[in-house]
Formats: C-alpha cells, structure tokens, sequence
C-alpha cells in the first residue's frame, strides 16, 4: 500500500524542494515567474470539469494546491505571510461571509446569500480603504 501525505508533510516537502539542497528549478520560481502555471493549473481544474473526469479532477486540485504552497513558501522565506496566514485569512473570510451559518444571520435561499456576501464584501472594502486612510 502507497503512503498516504498529511497537509503538514506536504508543507514540508514543498520547503524541501524550494531549499538550499532542493531542486534548482523550485529555488528559482518567483510569484512572477509561477503566474502562467497557476493559470495553466486553474484551466486545466476547470476542463476536468467539464470533462467531469473525477481522477483528472482531483489531480488537478492537487496542481492548484501545489501552487498556492509554492507562493506561500516563496512568501514565508520573505518574511511576508506563511501557509498557516492563508489558511487563517479564508478560515475567517468564510465564518465572516456566512453569518447564517455561523452567526445570527439569516438566509434561507441562495440569492440571500449572494446579496449578503455582496454587502458584507462592500463594508470590508470600506473598512480596508478607511484603515489605509488613517493617519498614523
């Protein structure tokens, strides 16, 4: 039986690639340089879709994954964010999002959700741009 990966080794592995004894090409991927990969990896997610080719589908969100590991890796060894801060900021965009689920919202049909997701989104912009605007 094939070893079975946690999230945590894959982390590692992607760090083992992008050090000092990695690989050449991995050390060598910027944000810039991995843009048209993650492209690539998003089109081919969504053929498999289409194509509702499941084993393919799932291949390709492990591409998509690879890619969202080797920008936050490139980001940790800059001191910028980490996989765990990414992981963090979705976790608290989806319970902020979904305050019928997780609050005392209330949405009983998809559009409400939408037009909820759609002012809760608006007053975080508007949060985000007046933060910006402080004066220190």
């Amino acid at each position: 039986m094939e070893k079975s990966y946690s999230f945590a080794e894959l982390v590692d592995i992607i760090r083992n690639l992008r050090s000092e004894n990695g690989c050449p090409w991995d050390r060598e991927q910027t944000h810039e340089s991995l843009k048209p990969c993650l492209t690539e990896e998003c089109e081919e997610v969504i053929q498999a879709i289409d194509n509702k080719d499941d084993e393919n589908l799932c291949e390709e969100l492990g591409d998509v994954l690879l890619q969202v590991l080797m920008h936050s890796q490139i980001a940790e060894e800059e001191g910028r964010f980490t996989i765990d801060d990414v992981i963090n900021e979705i976790a608290r965009k989806m319970i902020r999002r979904h305050p019928h689920v997780f609050g005392d919202g209330h949405a009983d049909t998809s559009a409400e959700v939408l037009l909820n997701w759609e002012e809760i989104k608006k007053a975080e912009k508007a949060a985000k741009a007046a933060k910006h605007h402080e004066i220190p």
